[in-house]
């Protein structure tokens, strides 16, 4: 029998509403998958009917039944999941996809357990795990900075470490905010907000603040970093693609004895002057050939944020964004 003929089957969904999760926001699941595969997809209510290759159409059974035993278990479902059940699958990789990657539990709360979503975010934080220096680049939410905390968090609460230190350069996103009230840590806190939510996401209030006020967490703008040697320490350097050239190199010089370094950024979105260099953009440049340390990227088909996220970055991306006219 020729595996190339084409053949029909069926797919149903027990619940409508399930259905939608599993089909995507205005069916964009499935019309991934027909793009993908190669494949027709008719939907007549909570029932799809795909034609295509025969092993074309197995992929596609194999990625809905993942879709819909998550959306069964109670998660929800994104492109990402998709994403990585069509790789792990093309890959010829066996068993559950969701179980290759949630079975890698980072670090337990009270709140959740935190693992990586995308094989992407797995490598990640296997580089983390055998690299002294890493970059995680990528755009918006694919958890380079979520998984990196996690990691450290881990770390430090299981003894590895003696502190972690989260950094990031106060750089103003298109907004002045020197006109706050104040003295300087009053200023940059807005700065390290984001940091300190991830933070509590994983540790609870009380105990975080236990650990802010002996040291063994530190949250501080790049600028305090200067002069200062880190041993026993994970260090994470959030919104790299905002440091200048010199920043970045005081700050990877800064690593001491038994410490690790993750850096993190999107080089779509550096706010500094036109005329000032990113100091992201040169150490991928300078550095990625050195031993011992991982460059690890990430992509839009990683986007663990809103389905809409994703299309938004894609649209950005766009040379044609804007119509040629100018209007």
């Amino acid at each position: 029998m020729n595996k190339d003929a084409k053949k029909t089957v069926h797919f149903v969904m027990d619940d409508n509403q399930k259905a939608l999760e599993v089909f995507g926001p205005n069916q964009s699941h499935l019309n991934y998958l027909s793009e993908h595969l190669s494949i027709t997809i008719k939907t007549r209510g909570n029932e799809l009917t795909i034609e295509g290759s025969a092993d074309a159409i197995k992929m596609a059974e194999r990625c809905l039944q993942h879709l819909k035993e998550r959306v069964e278990k109670g998660s929800g479902v994104s492109k990402a999941d998709l994403v990585d059940s069509l790789r792990a699958y093309g890959a010829n990789l066996s068993g559950d996809p969701a179980q290759a990657l949630h079975g890698h539990v980072i670090i337990s709360s009270r709140k959740k357990a935190i693992t990586p979503r995308t094989f992407a975010q797995k490598r990640y934080i296997e580089a983390i795990a055998h690299h002294d220096i890493v970059f995680g680049i990528g755009p918006a939410g694919t958890g380079k900075t979520y998984l990196a905390m996690a990691v450290g968090m881990a770390k430090l609460l299981r003894g590895e470490v003696e502190r972690v230190v989260l950094t990031r350069p106060a750089v103003e996103a298109g907004e002045k905010l020197g006109f706050l009230p104040g003295d300087l840590a009053e200023k940059v806190n807005p700065y390290l907000r984001p940091l300190y939510d991830a933070m509590h996401d994983m540790v609870d209030m009380e105990k975080c603040q236990r650990l802010m006020a002996t040291g063994q967490i530190e949250v501080a703008p790049l600028a305090f970093m200067r002069g200062r040697t880190l041993n026993d320490s994970y260090v994470i350097l959030d919104e790299a693609q905002n440091c200048t050239r010199e920043q970045m190199k005081m700050f990877l010089t800064r690593l001491g004895m038994n410490s690790q370094a993750v850096v993190t950024g999107d080089v779509t979105q550096i706010d500094l002057p036109r005329e000032t260099k990113s100091g992201l953009i040169e150490a991928i440049r300078l550095l990625s050939d050195v031993k011992g340390i991982s460059m690890h990227y990430f992509d839009d088909g990683d986007v663990v944020r809103h389905a809409l996220v994703a299309e938004i970055i894609r649209a950005y991306e766009r040379k044609d964004v804007l119509p040629k006219s100018g209007k």
